[in-house]
């Protein structure tokens, strides 16, 4: 009574050290050190792009536009804001963005999709898929993912204790061996994800590739996560199939997607996803104890971004297709090997005629000599250290305005400079 506590007793980092200490069998003082997610660290995304703008590069990384989307959806959103539509939204999402998304969806796969039990709005598409995981997922179950994927993916599966698998798709086409994926299939498998239209490849599945899938999920039991943030961004002739509508799929299926790239509006971060009740009820079960619901005046957006006319999802596409063969067309003439992406807004180049060196090792040149970033393809692989090793590729984006694709294309004309030629 009376003492003066010593001072370092109240210091946040002493503090925080007392949560993670014990006693050991000989009475000890020992510090439990925080090991589970040690190995996730800033993802490459951020990475470059923090790169890109010490540089005082153009940023080709990060996918994500460097302009708004339609004034609606934003005249929306503050008129929610302004009206009081400020607190909590339903745990699902608001009714009337569902029953939107449910008569859109409806439409799109020819099957009815009820609102009320087959729809849930996310924040963002990477929570529906971390819920996703964590729903159908337990420690020692098996995801089989086609590498290269999305960098979120693993992180959800290492949540729930179960183990990522990783099918490659082989360049330079991109494709996978049916054989390699049947053989990845073990008594563990739980779940396949499937990104397509595919990020970071750009490739779109197609109806054979996607019936391999279909027979060996049916065949072992398995569930189907389908990411299809990019269904707007495909370029004929290719097509989307929603691997939802094949025989036998709507009841093993659930169907994720988004409105960030559709609207043009990523920082928002309104996704959604589509199942039958029961595995949609396991998925809500973990969303509404992590983030509860998705942003309320946001959410009001994006009703007004659904009820655009069909022009609007026209006009979306032909533009991005414009970009997309302008990319390609600045990169071939800077001397990569660039295949033309069916769909997304991101085209892999193969640097192979320029350098001799780790995809890490181009990007930070390009990045700080000849300012461009970009983003290198190991950063989508479980082994990152044996894909910069082996592979000569790296992913730009295009979803970006035409001031900044010139910028880029002025600075790329000087890209032999670095060249390990």
């Amino acid at each position: 009574m009376g003492q003066t506590p010593n001072r370092h007793l109240l210091t946040p980092s002493f503090l925080l050290k007392l949560l993670f200490v014990g006693k050991s069998s000989k009475g000890v003082l020992v510090t439990r050190p925080l090991t589970k997610w040690q190995g996730f660290q800033t993802s490459i995304f951020s990475q470059m792009t923090q790169k890109a703008m010490k540089a005082g590069a153009v940023n080709l990384a990060q996918g994500f536009p460097d302009f708004d989307g339609p004034d609606e959806i934003k005249d929306a959103a503050i008129a929610a804001i302004k009206s009081g539509l400020n607190q909590y939204a339903p745990a699902t999402g608001l009714l009337e963005l569902r029953q939107l998304l449910a008569r859109r969806q409806s439409a799109r796969m020819d099957m009815a999709i009820d609102a009320d039990t087959e729809v849930t709005v996310f924040s963002g598409a990477t929570e529906a898929l971390y819920c996703a995981t964590q729903a159908l997922l337990e420690p020692g179950d098996e995801l089989i993912a086609f590498e290269p994927y999305y960098d979120s993916y693993p992180a959800g599966v290492h949540g729930a204790g179960a183990k990522l698998v990783g099918v490659p798709l082989d360049p330079p086409e991109f494709a996978f061996d049916p054989k390699v994926l049947a053989k990845a299939i073990t008594p563990r498998t739980r779940a396949i994800i499937v990104n397509t239209p595919h990020n970071p490849t750009g490739r779109v599945f197609g109806q054979a590739e996607l019936e391999v899938i279909r027979e060996l999920a049916i065949k072992h039991d398995l569930w189907v996560i389908t990411d299809e943030v990019y269904e707007e961004l495909v370029y004929t002739p290719s097509r989307h199939i929603h691997m939802a509508t094949m025989p036998g799929m709507a009841e093993r299926t659930i169907t994720i997607s988004s409105t960030a790239k559709t609207f043009s509006m990523t920082g928002w971060k309104v996704g959604y996803a589509f199942a039958k009740p029961a595995v949609m009820a396991a998925l809500r079960a973990v969303h509404q104890f992590t983030v509860f619901c998705s942003a309320t005046p946001l959410q009001a957006g994006m009703i007004a971004a659904l009820k655009l006319g069909p022009s609007y999802f026209t006009e979306l596409n032909q533009d991005y297709r414009a970009k997309r063969d302008d990319l390609v067309k600045i990169l071939k003439t800077a001397g990569f090997n660039c295949r033309v992406p069916e769909g997304t807004y991101f085209a892999l180049a193969d640097y192979s005629p320029l350098f001799n060196g780790k995809d890490t090792d181009f990007a930070d040149q390009l990045t700080n000599d000849i300012k461009v970033a970009c983003i290198p393809i190991s950063g989508f692989y479980n082994d990152k250290v044996a894909a910069a090793e082996k592979l000569t590729y790296v992913r730009f984006a295009f979803c970006k305005g035409k001031d900044t694709l010139a910028a880029a294309a002025k600075n790329l004309q000087r890209v032999k400079e670095i060249s390990g030629r």
